[in-house]
């Protein structure tokens, strides 16, 4: 049975988080709750924008990231639909109530200079678009309920995609797993992962080596101002 129930928070990287908090504050309405040095990470910053209690827009920013070259079609997007490199965000869209906040939306947006496209009718869903920040493409859309698995899965594509019809009945069910409240131990580096990377070198060795006691103890969970 599937356990994840929404998004908690999706994190951007920001060679200029501040310029990132007056678009989503200013064009978008969203709430600034969280801004300071990012845990256990070195000399970087890790602000949140409120989306609603339990989920965020999360930007992470260091002096390096100005360094690192963007470039259209390849790191970003650019829009909803063109190319980016594999295992980028390609876009991301925020959900609304429904017709009377998207129109809402779409009139604060252009109020304030941003073109929007749309909206675009999906048929399951519907939406408009426009771009953020540093090369960001965004979007807004309301769904009118569930989307109906048997008239939005194309066999044309799913023939495309190389999966099989035992895949296919595998993929549409969520499938069931007898947890051990948390008893699994870790994998090794000779699992099949996938693993991260780009971590120090031999950090990584470091903290898949590390108990889940030891991890949970160097945990950091005072906010930088008492209240």
């Amino acid at each position: 049975m599937n356990k994840i129930d929404g998004l908690h928070h999706l994190a951007i990287t920001t060679a200029d988080i501040k310029t990132q908090i007056e678009f989503f504050t200013d064009k978008l309405g969203m709430e600034l709750v969280a801004l300071y040095w990012m845990h256990g990470v070195e000399n970087t910053f890790h602000g949140f924008l409120r989306l609603n209690d339990e989920s965020s827009i999360a930007l992470v920013q260091n002096d390096a990231i100005k360094d690192i070259p963007a470039e259209i079609g390849r790191t970003h997007a650019g829009n909803a639909g063109a190319n980016c490199v594999g295992g980028a965000m390609q876009h991301v869209a925020f959900r609304v109530g429904g017709e009377e906040e998207l129109m809402a939306m779409k009139d604060r947006l252009r109020a304030k200079g941003v073109p929007v496209i749309g909206p675009k009718d999906h048929g399951f869903c519907k939406s408009i678009y426009f771009a953020g920040p540093e090369n960001l493409a965004l979007e807004l859309s309301y769904s009118n309920g569930p989307i109906n698995a048997e008239a939005w899965i194309d066999p044309e594509v799913v023939a495309l995609a190389g999966i099989g019809s035992e895949e296919l009945a595998r993929y549409k069910t969520s499938s069931d797993f007898e947890d051990s409240a948390g008893a699994v131990p870790q994998p090794g580096l000779d699992a099949p992962g996938p693993h991260m990377n780009n971590y120090p070198p031999g950090r990584y060795e470091k903290i898949l080596a590390m108990t889940d006691a030891e991890m949970l103890a160097a945990s950091e969970t005072e906010p930088p101002v008492r209240v």
